[in-house]
Formats: structure tokens, C-alpha cells, sequence
């Protein structure tokens, strides 16, 4: 079993004991109260490098990258670093996150939310759409081409940005073929764990002019963001650099590259 089958097996067990508590029924009489999503689009096409920020506590490759008990004063701090979408982990068993981080960011800042985890059920959308999320992803090598499809319309119904995550050359071409507007080219092997920057590079080019492209993973300095800047990103994904970073506001703003 690979990294990523491992972890979509433990958030497929966990997503069996919340549905358990909250059906989803519960959730979709809750979503017409629920605020509407707000856009993160016109700031992710900004004129300069756009910053999405990760509340990030461990990761699979790393292990621990900081505490983080207060996810809302971090969450505050990229926002007045500039931060044009925020990125709150969800996972428990890998990353350390839950839905309770994301309603404590969605409670102080004005930002878009990215509810980051491993989205594999229809159930979970429910639950992003509720817990105040304006973007949810898509990771098309834990996806069939039919469930990309399905929950692309599914987020679209709910008012939902997806960002599609690709990391080879057939995932990129199965996000450009499914209409994906908005794509996260991931420098990570998921299958070994290892980062290669010059993953965006090679697949940025295969992405239709009009596609908003972010790099995400091995950014770690403004020197690797103004890279993958002129290899044509329009946005980063930060996490580990962010929250290791003794003041992210700082270092959100030395991201945001003209």
C-alpha cells in the first residue's frame, strides 16, 4: 500500500465516525444558514505571486513542523502578511489537523479558506461548505476521471472553488481534459515523498492558457518563488517555510513576488 492509499484509508475511517455523528442530512439542511463562499479567484490572478499560507503542524515526509495551538493568530498573521487564500490542514492521523482548526481561522480572518484534506466522498464537501471553507482539493491521483468529474460539479453546486492537484504529465492532462480552471502542480512524489521544483516548470507548460497555476511543495524561499514565478505560477502554496518562519507575516510578504 502506498503513502497515499494509507492515508486515504485512515480519512476514510475517520470520515465513517463523524458521519456516524452528523449525518449527512444534518449537513445539508445546514448549509442554506451557512455564509456563501467567497471568491478566491480575482486574488489569485493578482498581478504579483499570490500567497496561499498552510496552517500546517506535521507532515507525512517531515513529521512535526511546529504546534500551532492557536491556528486563528497564525491565520491572522498571513493575512496581514497579504495572503490571498489561507490553507487549513483538516487531516488528524498525518497532519494533525481537524474541522475545528478551520472554524477557528473561519472565525477571525476575511480571506478565503482552502479546507485541505483528501477529498474521496460527497459527505466531506457537506462538511467544507458548512465549516466555511471557500476552496476545497482535488488530488487527481487518489481520484478516477469519474470522480473528478463528479466532484468538481459537486463543489461547483455548493459555491466551492476546487483546486485540482496534479504531479505528473497524465494527471495534468486529465485535469486539462476535465475543464480544471484552477491547478495545483505538486512538486512532491507521493509515491516516495521526495521534492522536486522543477516539477512546475515541466508541467506548467502542459496547462491551457487561461489556467490559474499554483506551485506547491519545496517552496521555501523568495528565491524558489520568483523561480517557479517566471516558469508562469500565479500563486505558491506555503506551508512548512510559514510555520517554522519566526514572524509569517514577514515571510508571507517576501512571497508575493511583482
Amino acid at each position: 500500500m502506498s503513502v497515499l492509499d494509507s492515508i486515504i484509508a485512515g480519512v476514510r475511517e475517520d470520515l465513517e465516525g463523524r458521519r456516524a455523528q452528523v449525518p449527512l442530512s444534518a449537513l445539508e439542511r445546514a448549509v442554506p444558514a451557512s455564509p456563501a463562499p467567497l471568491d478566491p479567484m480575482p486574488a489569485l490572478r493578482s498581478d504579483s505571486l499570490s500567497v496561499i499560507a498552510e496552517v500546517k503542524r506535521s507532515s507525512p515526509s517531515k513529521g512535526a513542523l511546529a504546534e500551532i495551538p492557536d491556528p486563528a493568530s497564525l491565520a491572522r498573521q498571513y493575512e496581514a502578511g497579504g495572503a490571498a487564500a489561507i490553507s487549513v490542514l483538516t487531516e488528524a492521523r498525518r497532519f494533525h489537523g481537524s474541522l475545528s482548526d478551520l472554524d477557528a481561522v473561519r472565525a477571525q480572518v476575511g480571506v478565503p479558506l482552502l479546507r485541505k484534506d483528501f477529498m474521496v466522498d460527497e459527505y466531506q464537501f457537506l462538511e467544507a461548505r458548512v465549516h466555511g471553507a471557500s476552496l476545497v482539493l482535488l488530488i487527481v491521483a487518489a481520484l478516477t476521471d469519474a470522480e473528478l468529474r463528479r466532484f468538481l460539479g459537486l463543489a461547483g453546486q455548493l459555491g466551492l472553488t476546487a483546486l485540482v492537484e496534479v504531479h505528473t504529465d497524465d494527471e495534468a492532462r486529465r485535469a486539462v481534459d476535465l475543464g480544471a480552471g484552477l491547478v495545483g502542480v505538486n512538486n512532491r512524489n507521493l509515491k516516495t515523498l521526495d521534492v522536486d521544483l522543477a516539477n512546475f516548470g515541466r508541467l506548467a507548460g502542459l496547462l491551457p492558457d487561461g489556467t490559474t497555476r499554483v506551485a506547491e511543495s519545496g517552496i521555501l524561499s523568495p528565491d524558489d518563488a520568483r523561480r517557479v514565478r517566471d516558469e508562469g505560477a500565479d500563486a505558491v502554496l506555503v506551508g512548512e517555510a510559514l510555520v517554522r518562519d519566526g514572524n509569517p507575516r514577514e515571510a508571507v510578504a517576501a512571497l508575493r513576488i511583482p
